[in-house]
């Protein structure tokens, strides 16, 4: 059976000189939801770039539409992404207290949705400012999304493969595993 549009998993990665300007545009998206009033599965998450190299995440949304596991464990689609992305981010934010397994059920789902030269493009473009928003949405709103992304140096946008119902299925397990 093949996967309908409705289910596929959208990933924007925008790069920003200072934290401000990510945050800005991560509000405007999210106002846009608010707006909107989509039903579909929303996630976003600031990601700022330490003197030391380190990348830790500042703020993030995660809406528990349909993987309402990974929410209750406080790591959505944009975490996982931004896991996969920077690995040392999920290891980070695993001995912060957070589940291991859960980190990287997420993590493994989002690069496992993606191929190695969709990862390097959105890697490499929060990699070239010293903040970044990764956004992950279910529904196609690419244009309107990309709109409210307006103080952005580079701007990259991948479908994937991913589904939010896989995604939940495997937290569960995730959850269950390390119970």
């Amino acid at each position: 059976m093949a996967k309908q549009e409705k289910d596929t998993l959208y990933v924007i990665a925008a790069a920003y000189d200072d934290v401000d300007a990510a945050v800005a545009d991560y509000e405007a998206v999210k106002a846009l939801y608010k707006e909107v009033k989509t039903s579909h599965d929303f996630d976003a998450a600031v990601v700022a770039k330490e003197e030391d190299g380190k990348v830790r995440i500042v703020k993030k949304h995660e809406q528990p539409t349909r993987h309402g596991a990974a929410v209750g464990l406080g790591w959505g689609l944009a975490v996982g992404v931004t896991a996969a992305l920077f690995p040392p981010v999920g290891i980070g934010l695993a001995t912060a207290g957070a589940g291991g397994a859960a980190i990287g059920a997420v993590a493994g789902h989002a690069s496992g949705g993606m191929s190695r030269d969709d990862l390097k493009e959105l890697g490499e473009t929060l990699d070239a400012g010293q903040a970044g928003l990764v956004v992950v949405y279910e529904t196609n709103l690419a244009d309107q999304v990309a709109a409210n992304i307006k103080a952005a140096n580079r701007l990259v946008s991948r479908a994937t493969d991913m589904a939010a119902d896989e995604l939940a299925a495997e937290m569960k397990a995730a959850e269950k595993a390390s119970a």
